[in-house]
């Protein structure tokens, strides 16, 4: 049976999920400063993204996605794994990203890899690698 702490740690990890989404979906880059810690990695390559700091990365999801017209995340399949004050995810992501006036999408199908680290701020991510299962242009 799971106790009331390990139920709520993984609750606020799936919300932290959620608000990740939320920010990039909405175009609030720097709502992602509550979702990772300053120092996160991140590794977007397996979907033709770039790999590097928390910092890096932001900068450039403000670069580069205000060229997609409309996107949204789909998330679940929420596999949470606690180890004490550290915790692990994986979870399933569709994204279908509009790619111009022409009304071309593109659908990716991927995996996050994630890795936490609860803090007095509360649950943030450390690490987030993306693997991908399919993309398609329709």
């Amino acid at each position: 049976m799971l106790s009331l702490e390990e139920i709520s740690d993984r609750l606020e990890i799936q919300q932290l999920l959620v608000a990740y989404s939320t920010a990039i979906d909405t175009r609030r880059f720097d709502d992602l400063d509550r979702v990772f810690t300053p120092d996160a990695y991140i590794d977007y390559r397996a979907m033709g993204g770039i790999d590097g700091s928390f910092g890096d990365v932001k900068a450039w999801l403000a670069e580069v996605l205000p060229n997609f017209p409309a996107y949204s995340h789909l998330i679940g399949n929420f596999d949470v794994t606690l180890d004490g004050d550290t915790a692990s995810s994986r979870v399933l992501c569709f994204n279908p990203m509009v790619l111009g006036g022409d009304g071309q999408i593109l659908f990716c199908g991927l995996w996050y890899d994630d890795e936490f680290v609860r803090t007095a701020d509360g649950w943030r991510m450390t690490r987030r690698v993306e693997t991908k299962c399919f993309d398609k242009v329709v």
